[in-house]
């Protein structure tokens, strides 16, 4: 196992499957978090299940955070290492006319939704481990109703929060577009279907960072 990871191509097939984990996580979350347009209360019980039940605390959760954080290490070691390789012929050839903008700053944009994440970890999920494993609150209550509705609407009641989670959204976007790709590549599944995949791969990019950008500035626009 550990020569597989040390292997150019080992690397990349775990970085492709890491990535299609979070991927797939990423349209469960726009799921439950577009119901909150729709329905308070759906939105809520939604929100409860998934913050009490116990296959997704304890199993579900951890491997989520797991892969986030090897994607993103992996992510960083495969750039550098891709750099220092090409350090010589890089000097020789124009990369620029030979890739993409995002394909040469993915290391960039990865940076950004990290510190993202960061944020995202410090609104959302350090509050709801604080009240249900340090306050003691797993019923998922606060002042005789459901928590979660209000808890969302508050957080997007700052512009500079909206802002700022609209600009990691669209780099989000850019960063989906490019990785989509080179997971497929990495995982040896273009060859006869690329075309489609690329296509499939750019109405998921757009989508789904699009879902999150729609749910945030709705409810900055239409708290109560």
């Amino acid at each position: 196992m550990s020569g597989f990871f040390k292997s150019s191509i080992g690397r990349k097939v775990a970085m492709a499957l890491s990535a299609f984990f979070l991927m797939f996580f990423l349209i469960i979350h726009l799921a439950v978090n577009l119901t909150s347009i729709f329905s308070e209360d759906l939105f809520n019980e939604l929100s409860h299940f998934m913050g009490t039940n116990p296959a997704v605390q304890f199993a579900m959760q951890p491997v989520l955070l797991f892969g986030v954080v090897f994607h993103f290490v992996m992510g960083f070691v495969l750039e550098l290492r891709n750099r220092k390789a090409i350090g010589v012929s890089y000097a020789k050839n124009n990369g620029a006319a030979n890739s993409t903008w995002m394909s040469r700053n993915m290391i960039y944009s990865g940076l950004v939704i990290l510190a993202f994440l960061v944020l995202h970890f410090i609104d959302f999920w350090i509050p709801e481990i604080n009240v249900k494993y340090i306050q003691g609150d797993m019923s998922g209550m606060h002042d005789g109703e459901f928590r979660y509705f209000h808890e969302l609407q508050h957080k997007f009641l700052s512009p500079a929060r909206v802002g700022a989670y609209v600009i990691a959204f669209i780099l989000l976007a850019l960063h989906l577009l490019h990785g989509f790709t080179s997971a497929f590549q990495s995982m040896g599944s273009t060859a006869g279907r690329k075309k489609a995949l690329q296509t499939f791969g750019k109405v998921y990019s757009i989508i789904i960072p699009l879902g999150f950008i729609i749910v945030a500035v709705y409810h900055h626009f239409n708290h109560h």
